[in-house]
């Protein structure tokens, strides 16, 4: 009998192939039809110079597939080529991602990516092609709920979700930064991989008072020096640099939604939202109008402003947009949102969109086409370009970049926090406009007035190292990219650099594509999910700079029930626990598993592919 292997054991065992992208599979599901050829399972993810924790943590599972007798494969990719294959095309069977969101979100954000609804669409917007109609009640169930009964409903919905596995939650990242205190301070105020956090900074006067003031960070993450389209799924990781180009109707701070763009909001009636604006303009000095806001939500629900012969809505804000039924224009600076019949608490994600100016996009609808990839679905125009000379409203504009080499963005005067002043000034209106109806009293202290820089410029570097390194030497504030764990030695080791770690909720995750056998069978992606040893990975892969997690909701754990909750104690996942001890997978056990689902096992122990 064959009793658990180690991970050091099962290394001789794994594939790790670069550059064949899908033609493992295919040739797998052809030659697999006859019931005797070994599954063959690829899993995608970026290389370690792109994120050390994606890489290792699909190796990690490669191992220990590969030693219950998959053929398991790892594929590496630049993020762009990844998110294209994964989102836009679906050619995958298993990937390795990281959750967008950095910030504690609201369980609707699991709407946006499991509602059967968006499996056939492209984009972030259940990329898994997950469907289940038992599912798809539970989220709209909590859509419609408040109070206790929402609570009720997403205890359900995220019971539903964690045993079912369309994806398996592996851990939550501390957010790893290299700072300097000399010029800024505030970087432990949030993630500095958010566009809070960077609102939260403090400018320290020097000496020689630098005009203008700038901030400068460096980051391993090229394509904010390429791209600066808000709504493109593969360019976009955090949305930090989006976030302070494009405004949005509300921001969250410190878990309480606050009016941005929109002065205030009232019910017009028990289904409709009447939001009325702040005075704004857009960077290139056109005003901004509830017709930029409507065009917004119908644009965000099908680019191609019915030119398709389907929709073809942007992926990014899928969930978000959906629960927008339609819109009115009452006047320049006021707007209706019809909701329908959803609950108070989703109803404030709708608000949380990037607003877009209708005479830069509606000029976007066209169908597109990108040089050197071939997309299996319809898109436009909107979804591809790069959006060269971005026009926002935001409190940063674009001034100018050179790819891959840094990204330049200047202090937008014009801005409503620049003219709402600080919040200590001495003029008896927050230092800044004296109207009186502007509604300064909105905006929390923390950000009036800000940010306290005029440029923000971004360097592009290869690695960690050459990232720490920019900071030691005083070419950089700090790094804005997530730095991996073995990065924490070399900054202590650097006089005037501080590691900063902050808790994110931007989980790491197996995805596994629904759409095709085996992993369109929920009990075979629980015995997947059962060979992700998520506490060892913690403290290998992430060093002991994350927390073990079975679900997506944990960095809010006040939506967590009991028995979804990681079980401290025990070390283990309380739905789906690691099929093994201390590190090694048992492997009798887990062919058991797989004997007990119809699978069947050759004379040299390799997992046969069913006939499907």
């Amino acid at each position: 009998m064959t009793g658990p292997i180690s991970r050091r054991e099962a290394l001789a065992g794994i594939g790790l192939a670069v550059g064949s992208a899908g033609c493992v599979g295919r040739a797998r599901n052809i030659a697999g039809r006859d019931g005797s050829s070994q599954l063959v399972l690829e899993i995608r993810t970026t290389p370690a110079d792109e994120d050390p924790n994606g890489i290792r943590i699909a190796r990690a599972l490669a191992e220990n597939l590969s030693a219950v007798g998959v053929d398991a494969r790892v594929e590496t990719m630049n993020g762009t080529d990844l998110h294209r294959t994964v989102l836009l095309n679906h050619d995958f069977d298993v990937f390795v991602g990281q959750y967008t969101e950095v910030l504690p979100f609201d369980p609707d954000a699991l709407y946006g990516l499991v509602y059967s609804g968006f499996a056939a669409e492209a984009g972030w917007q259940n990329p898994f092609g997950f469907t289940n109609l038992e599912t798809d009640e539970h989220l709209e169930a909590q859509r419609i709920a408040d109070g206790s009964d929402r609570d009720d409903a997403v205890a359900e919905l995220l019971t539903d979700v964690c045993e079912k596995q369309p994806f398996t939650v592996v851990a939550f990242p501390d957010a790893l930064a290299a700072t300097r205190a000399d010029r800024f301070v505030g970087w432990e105020t949030g993630p500095p991989v958010s566009a809070t956090g960077l609102f939260r900074m403090e400018y320290v006067d020097a000496e020689d008072d630098e005009d203008p003031v700038t901030l400068r960070l460096v980051t391993t993450d090229g394509r904010i020096s390429e791209n600066w389209n808000p709504i493109a799924a593969e360019y976009r990781r955090y949305g930090t640099f989006m976030s302070l180009l494009y405004d949005r109707l509300t921001v969250v701070d410190d878990g309480t939604v606050v009016p941005w763009l929109a002065r205030s909001w009232e019910w017009h009636d028990p289904e409709t939202l009447e939001i009325e604006l702040r005075s704004s303009t857009w960077h290139d000095g056109e005003p901004l109008t509830a017709d930029d806001v409507a065009f917004t939500y119908g644009f965000l629900r099908d680019t191609s402003m019915g030119n398709a012969e389907t929709p073809v809505p942007a992926s990014q804000f899928r969930g978000r947009g959906s629960i927008v039924e339609s819109t009115t224009v009452v006047d320049d600076s006021t707007v209706r949102l019809r909701i329908g019949e959803t609950g108070a608490e989703v109803t404030k994600r709708a608000l949380q969109v990037p607003i877009l100016p209708q005479h830069v996009w509606s000029d976007r609808a066209e169908t597109a086409t990108v040089g050197g990839f071939e997309f299996d679905l319809e898109t436009t125009e909107a979804l591809v370009i790069p959006n060269e000379e971005p026009v926002g409203s935001g409190p940063m504009r674009f001034v100018e970049a050179t790819p891959g080499e840094r990204v330049v963005f200047e202090r937008n005067p014009d801005h409503f926090l620049a003219r709402a002043g600080s919040a200590d000034g001495d003029d008896g209106n927050s230092g800044g406009s004296t109207a009186e109806d502007e509604g300064w009293g909105s905006i929390p202290d923390a950000y009036r007035g800000k940010p306290s820089f005029d440029r923000l410029e971004v360097a592009v570097v290869g690695s960690d190292v050459e990232a720490v390194q920019w900071v030691a030497d005083g070419h950089a504030d700090g790094t804005v990219s997530n730095l991996g764990p073995d990065s924490v030695p070399r900054i202590g080791r650097e006089s005037g650099v501080r590691l900063v770690s902050t808790r994110s909720a931007a989980f790491y995750y197996v995805g596994y594509n629904a759409r095709r056998a085996p992993l369109s069978n929920p009990r075979f992606r629980g015995i997947v999910a059962s060979l992700v040893d998520k506490a060892t990975l913690v403290d290998d892969a992430f060093a002991g700079y994350a927390q073990p997690a079975g679900n997506p909701l944990a960095a809010s754990p006040e939506w967590v029930p009991e028995d979804l909750r990681w079980d401290d104690e025990r070390g283990e996942d309380p739905v789906y626990p690691f099929h093994g001890t201390d590190g090694s997978v048992d492997v009798e056990a887990t062919r058991e598993s797989l004997r007990d689902i119809g699978y069947r096992f050759d004379e040299s122990d390799r997992l046969l592919a069913r006939e499907q």
